[in-house]
């Protein structure tokens, strides 16, 4: 009996520590930095397609300037790093932020890394994935003030239906050289990226000073 009871102490500990809720997000870094302008670097990849990269660059400084902040033109910020002969997003990235700061004169920079891009083929189904991880830095001090992370798959709302199992088989096949082509994973992207990027909730990123939501926010 003791053993039993002893094993539901165990469990119900097991339980409620699984249904605890987090802690809040620490913003005391960004509060203090209070950035107003970003400089969306190229983001690195991890992944094989040469798409990766530049698509969801391309999809990056929406949800940011809708959040409130100035976001520097990513075709400016790109011909300047060609200038100075930099065309790789990895060595970009091992630019110094103090001379990120005395050329593009940014508050914050934010590293982006593809972490997954593309379509792939899973036995009875075709998906299209993206991860994206982002990290924003205070190009002033070069303290983290944020990070976070997001995931968009195509079969979110999807569902197999009907055809028995070649049917489903071929119509994987079919949607895999269909969304591959098509690179649905820019459209996929774009959704990682708003989920990433945009601000409103605990541990995302906060409303910048163009933001009518800036001054109410904690």
């Amino acid at each position: 009996m003791k053993r039993a009871l002893g094993l539901l102490a165990a469990v119900a500990v097991l339980l409620l520590a699984g249904c605890a809720k987090k802690p809040a997000y620490d913003y005391t870094a960004f509060h203090a930095s209070k950035p107003k302008s970003i400089l969306v670097l190229p983001p690195t990849s991890q992944s094989p397609d040469v798409k990766a990269s530049h698509s969801v660059l391309s999809t990056a400084t929406l949800p940011l300037a809708e959040a409130g902040y100035y976001v520097l033109p990513v075709a400016v910020v790109e011909e300047t790093f060609q200038q100075n002969g930099l065309t790789n997003a990895n060595d970009i990235r091992a630019v110094s932020t103090q001379k990120l700061h005395k050329i593009f004169g940014a508050d914050a920079v934010l590293y982006l890394d593809v972490t997954q891009y593309g379509t792939s083929y899973i036995v009875i189904g075709s998906e299209t994935r993206v991860t994206v991880n982002a990290k924003l830095v205070d190009l002033r001090t070069g303290k983290q003030l944020w990070a976070g992370s997001a995931t968009a798959s195509s079969n979110e709302n999807n569902s197999n239906s009907g055809g028995g199992l070649v049917g489903i088989l071929v119509t994987a096949a079919i949607n895999q050289v269909v969304d591959t082509i098509s690179d649905k994973g820019f459209d996929i992207g774009a959704i990682a990226n708003t989920r990433l990027l945009s601000a409103g909730e605990d541990g995302a990123i906060l409303y910048g000073p163009r933001s009518p939501k800036y001054a109410g926010q904690r």
